[in-house]
């Protein structure tokens, strides 16, 4: 045991892209453009949000909130990702690759977790719309997003400090652009068959029956979509529900293409074109979906873009 502790290694090697390095500046422009989409729109839509009273009800809530996290989930890997691009290292200390860990961790829990409200904000708005405001009262939407918040603090806390017992003695090469998980624990030389329970066990309660509650939810509104008589009645209540049921289609479609694919060599690109979806591609793509399919979302973007033309001037 001292010779292993002895020869603990002190940093990772991120290999992200090098299998590619004809195209590190086509990677980095992509990156950059991304990133810089996804702050620009989602810091939009919050001051959309925090300065138009008529967008002050629930469903705009749990969107701002959805924001907060779509602004933070990207930047807890991509300026590292461009970092390593521009300067060609690959190298993360130890303590370093637990705290981006965590954060990947827990905002894509968050993630998770406000798609499964969001559905049942749509559920109660089209299932129950008479009893829509005494439903979703002020105490109900902060608990909603309350709770998830603590479990996606708490949960990856556990992960992070049950890591920090795994010893890591030859293999440092992380075959990804971010410190996963389970990219981390097969390069461990310590027992981890408790973490990797705990991995299936999260996998199974925090995204597996959020899921499950969506695909509820939805049952329950197309089912109450089916008895509207009109064709344009049905199109239109199913026009409010398509912004967030692409979110939810591209968010765990490439959940799925993670941890659902094997752990060989041939499904390492696979895992890092999934990943990128669901932590960079769907954080960006969020608030131009919103953005471009809600009218009133609309008009307040348009007031602010106005606004900062005229003191421009």
């Amino acid at each position: 045991m001292e010779r292993q502790n002895q020869t603990s290694i002190s940093e990772f090697l991120l290999l992200g892209f090098s299998s590619w390095p004809e195209q590190q500046e086509l990677f980095f422009a992509l990156f950059l453009c991304l990133y810089l989409a996804g702050l620009f729109g989602n810091i939009l839509i919050l001051l959309a949000i925090s300065s138009d009273h008529r967008l002050h009800s629930p469903m705009y809530f749990f969107l701002a909130n959805l924001s907060v996290v779509d602004l933070c989930l990207p930047s807890s890997t991509v300026p590292k990702m461009l970092l390593d691009i521009q300067t060609h290292t690959q190298s993360i200390s130890y303590p370093g690759c637990l705290v981006q860990m965590y954060f990947c961790m827990m905002f894509a829990n968050m993630d998770n977790f406000l798609l499964t409200v969001m559905a049942y904000d749509r559920y109660v708005a089209i299932c129950h719309p008479l009893r829509y405001s005494t439903i979703m009262t002020q105490h109900l939407c902060i608990s909603l997003v309350g709770g998830p918040w603590v479990i996606a603090f708490l949960n990856p806390l556990l992960h992070t400090l049950m890591m920090t017992h795994l010893h890591f003695c030859s293999n440092n090469v992380i075959h990804h652009f971010f410190c996963d998980i389970n990219a981390l624990l097969p390069l461990s030389c310590s027992d981890t068959s408790l973490n990797q329970f705990l991995v299936l066990a999260v996998v199974g309660l925090i995204f597996v029956v959020p899921s499950v509650c969506i695909l509820a939810s939805y049952s329950l509104i197309i089912s109450a979509v089916m008895k509207i008589p009109s064709v344009k009645g049905k199109f239109k209540v199913f026009s409010t529900c398509g912004s967030h049921l692409a979110l939810v289609i591209l968010f765990y479609g490439a959940i799925t293409g993670v941890y659902m694919s094997s752990s060989s060599n041939s499904s390492t690109e696979k895992d890092t074109a999934a990943s990128i979806i669901f932590m960079v591609i769907v954080p960006v793509v969020n608030p131009f979906i919103y953005s471009l399919r809600n009218n009133e979302l609309k008009r307040a973007l348009k007031e602010i873009l106005g606004q900062s033309k005229i003191f421009s001037q």
